[in-house]
């Protein structure tokens, strides 16, 4: 993974805004629209998998909520950083 600051790389982009939302700089809303902005085209299919599970996570999550989803963004940045 690329260590620039402004990677147009998808793996880049989506550890930043998982990052992000981490750090509760940015909601769940915000997350899915920039994840499934990004999509998944470029990703190993393993990574694929891991966004793939986030989104659909994302998407029955209740406003705000963020207990069950930390481990799942938690989960899919490792598996971008350090691959399948």
């Amino acid at each position: 993974m690329s260590t620039a600051p402004n990677s147009d790389r998808a793996d880049d982009q989506l550890v930043t805004h998982l990052s992000h939302w981490l750090t509760r700089q940015i909601g769940n809303d915000e997350l899915l629209r920039k994840v499934q902005e990004i999509g998944t085209d470029e990703l190993a299919p393993g990574c694929r998998d891991a966004v793939g599970e986030l989104v659909a996570e994302l998407k029955v999550a209740a406003p705000g909520e963020r207990a069950q989803l930390e481990v799942a963004v938690r989960e899919t940045v490792e598996t971008l950083v350090y691959g399948d």
